[in-house]
């Protein structure tokens, strides 16, 4: 069974959702939207205070090359641009919208009916992914019209479909193959025409064997996509040990990039946004989220609009459970604490979890006793414990000098812990100060 070689763990599954079909969640009564919902510059305000939208017009435009257009989800009247609390706790710039019934652009195609052709050019289909404003919707949200234009001296052979979803509890992209199974390969038949490719691999855990088996239904009949079963194993949706399982090509340590060896990796739920984009011609104005938790009465797979609250989903799924110990935005092993229930659902916003306080509170931290767990776990063949001591003596050059900028942040290295050391938290911080230095050094170049 194929799979990455280096590092990797075996967190229990949790997949609480997996047999929940995808249900659409009411609209809010404001609806907020940060500018920072992707890798790459802010995008910037094309609306003002006053101004009417529906749902589908855009309110504000890349910040940049690397940036992407945010459109409203809701229709009404724009109540401000002022600043929201993020789910990193900082203040962002954001578009607050109040709503008022909910009346679409009519160039939207709102039917069920399945498009398969269109006469549109590579170059027309990366301006309508570019137009709306999809990102990758696997939790990294780098803007895919920059992602599908890889460099020229770059030969692109494979496709792969990033369909794994490792992430415990996680079950949105499983839902979504199992509901739209068609709309995902047209999806993939744009993208890999604008690749100028013929070849594609969708990617899956067999703890997903029902969609496995209707993915290969689907697909008899269709040339040069193939589906591939991957042995379960965290974090095997990473996008380097995606690769390597697929196609046997470790890709280099930073700058290289997944291109340098031929590949280009899209997330399941990023290829359903390109079909609607392309063929229905709907921005990223929703997303699958799925709202679980052990102790959650109604654990369920939402179909949410970009700009609700938190606060409305967990009503939905039966409110918070009074054993809350964390909130988190993501799953288990790389998902974000939230501070509270304001957060928005944004475009990387796959899950929202909550964890009880029997599994959520930390137990006292102890010395390293050099047992290289860490080390062992790491996919990234990396030495998280190192990192970890560079990071709390602030030695910033060390941590550079030792590859941080090459960590995934999967969380590897501190599920295995034996003396319970906030490893991933230490190595976060190291690879933000880090980055910035090397940003700043590149500014002066």
């Amino acid at each position: 069974m194929n799979t990455f070689t280096i590092g990797g763990v075996h967190p229990e599954p949790n997949k609480l959702t997996a047999d929940k079909k995808i249900e659409t969640l009411g609209l809010p009564k404001q609806a907020v939207f940060p500018l920072s919902q992707h890798i790459g510059a802010p995008a910037v305000p094309c609306v003002q205070k006053g101004d009417t939208v529906r749902v589908g017009t855009r309110i504000a435009e890349p910040g940049g090359f690397m940036s992407a257009s945010i459109h409203s989800s809701v229709s009404g009247k724009v109540a401000k641009i002022d600043t929201v609390v993020d789910a990193s706790g900082l203040r962002k710039p954001a578009i607050f919208i109040d709503v008022e019934g909910d009346e679409w652009e009519p160039s939207i195609d709102r039917t069920d009916t399945l498009l398969l052709q269109n006469n549109l050019s590579r170059e027309e289909i990366i301006e309508k992914i570019k137009n709306s404003g999809v990102v990758g919707m696997g939790g990294a949200c780098f803007p895919t019209h920059v992602k599908l234009s890889p460099p020229k001296d770059c030969m692109i052979d494979t496709l792969i479909i990033n369909a794994v979803e490792c992430e415990p509890y996680l079950t949105a992209d499983h839902r979504l193959m199992l509901e739209h199974p068609d709309e995902i390969i047209v999806g993939i038949k744009l993208i890999l025409k604008v690749l100028g490719i013929d070849h594609a691999v969708i990617g899956v855990e067999t703890n997903k064997q029902d969609a496995i088996e209707l993915m290969n239904s689907k697909l008899s009949m269709v040339s040069g996509i193939e589906v591939m079963p991957l042995k379960m194993k965290y974090p095997q949706g990473g996008e380097k040990q995606l690769i390597e399982a697929v196609t046997g090509r470790q890709v280099p340590p930073p700058p290289a990039l997944p291109a340098n060896v031929g590949c280009v990796v899209q997330n399941v739920g990023t290829v359903y946004a390109i079909y609607e984009a392309v063929m229905k011609n709907k921005p990223l104005i929703e997303r699958i989220v799925t709202v679980t938790g052990k102790s959650v009465k109604n654990p369920c797979n939402l179909k949410v609009r970009m700009g609700t609250p938190v606060s409305q989903l967990l009503e939905y799924a039966g409110g918070m459970p009074e054993d809350t110990g964390k909130l988190i935005s993501g799953g288990p092993m790389m998902g974000r604490p939230l501070l509270d229930e304001t957060a928005l659902v944004v475009k990387g916003t796959s899950g929202i979890l909550m964890i009880p306080e029997s599994e959520a509170a930390r137990r006292e931290e102890r010395n390293c006793i050099r047992c290289a767990k860490c080390v062992q776990a790491c996919p990234m063949g990396l030495e998280p414990y190192l990192l970890a001591t560079a990071s709390e003596s602030g030695d910033w050059e060390c941590a550079e000098e030792n590859w941080i900028m090459s960590c995934i942040e999967c969380g590897c290295c501190q599920s295995t812990c034996p003396s319970r050391r906030p490893l991933l938290d230490w190595v976060r911080l190291a690879k933000n100060r880090v980055g910035g230095m090397i940003r700043a050094r590149n500014a002066k170049n």
